[in-house]
């Protein structure tokens, strides 16, 4: 905390803020119909994204999940573009084609988000070795949940990169539920970072409702991966406020538990009081940036609605076909 300048602090607080901001108007639109498709809300992670991506440079990757939009926020977003291409039009990050689920920027180091479970594991791994190779000093950094730690995408992933010792931060954003099945129910472990072990490399765990936990806790594996002494798996515990997607009645979960998450673990809440105690800022300070980011909100609103669609002409494109011969 101390180490850290209140410009630095300040703007994490604004990414976490816009972070739900965003993803509770996104809901809304959505369960009014004005989005179309599937809607993953990451509401109640934010320390989780932010703590991670601002450790990292502009130019290093991330490889995110169907549950990706805080991700992409914190690593630098335009809300407008973002917010255009969950309504599928034109100036959206894809032209209006991925929708909510498969967002990405190359510019920013987005890999995409990905609707398979561990899809973006492998893909953060090749980035990794394709920075090892080049030796650019990137560094990859790959989200996912507890259950995608039990997909051989995974598993192969953390060994390729343990062996080669690959640049590559493996960010395990452990919420308790693998959609809608509870983590005793499909581990035999209770944290996911004892895995780690099996692969010779780190295995570390932070408080996920903590923003400067993380940071702290990204911050020392981001350094380790660009010294080249190989990859961590950062194992950050957190809650899934929402259901799996918007609109889940989230029937199998207990509503208290939920609540206790929602009312004394909210990590935006939780850093908010950290900056009032400490000093950093007061009162009417975040309340402003609370404000400026529901104006940014509501104008990527009114750009995307404005936005046109894509033309019929252009379906086929940024379309490939793979040839096995």
């Amino acid at each position: 905390m101390q180490k850290l300048k209140k410009e630095k602090l300040l703007q994490m607080y604004r990414l976490m803020e816009a972070s739900r901001q965003f993803e509770t108007k996104a809901s809304e639109l959505f369960m009014d119909g004005e989005i179309p498709g599937f809607l993953h809300s990451s509401h109640g992670q934010e320390a989780c994204s932010v703590g991670v991506c601002s450790a990292l440079k502009k130019e290093d990757y991330i490889a995110t999940t169907h549950r990706g939009h805080s991700h992409v926020i914190a690593k630098g977003a335009d809300l407008g573009r973002m917010m255009a291409e969950l309504y599928g039009r034109e100036p959206g990050y894809c032209r209006g084609k991925s929708g909510s689920m498969h967002i990405m920027d190359r510019e920013l180091g987005v890999l995409g988000a990905n609707g398979i479970t561990g899809g973006g594991i492998p893909i953060a791994t090749g980035a990794a070795l394709s920075a090892q190779i080049r030796g650019s000093g990137q560094v990859a950094v790959t989200f996912f949940g507890d259950g995608s730690s039990n997909e051989g995408s995974f598993h192969e992933s953390v060994n390729m990169a343990s062996i080669w010792k690959l640049p590559i931060i493996l960010v395990c954003e452990n919420n308790t539920y693998a959609e809608s099945t509870p983590q005793a129910y499909h581990q035999n472990v209770l944290d996911v970072a004892m895995r780690a072990q099996g692969y010779g490399i780190p295995g570390v765990i932070a408080d996920g409702n903590d923003v400067l936990d993380v940071y702290d806790k990204a911050g020392k594996a981001v350094s380790l991966a660009r010294e080249g002494k190989g990859p961590t798996l950062l194992e950050l515990k957190t809650f899934r406020v929402m259901g799996h997607y918007v609109g889940d009645p989230g029937v199998y979960r207990d509503k208290a538990v939920v609540e206790h998450w929602r009312k004394n673990k909210d990590p935006i809440r939780r850093f908010r009081e950290t900056l009032l105690t400490k000093g950093i800022a007061g009162e009417a300070e975040l309340d402003k940036i609370c404000e400026e980011v529901k104006a940014a909100v509501e104008a990527a609103v009114k750009f995307a609605r404005g936005a046109r669609l894509p033309d019929v002409s252009t379906a086929l494109e940024d379309v490939y076909e793979t040839v096995i011969l």
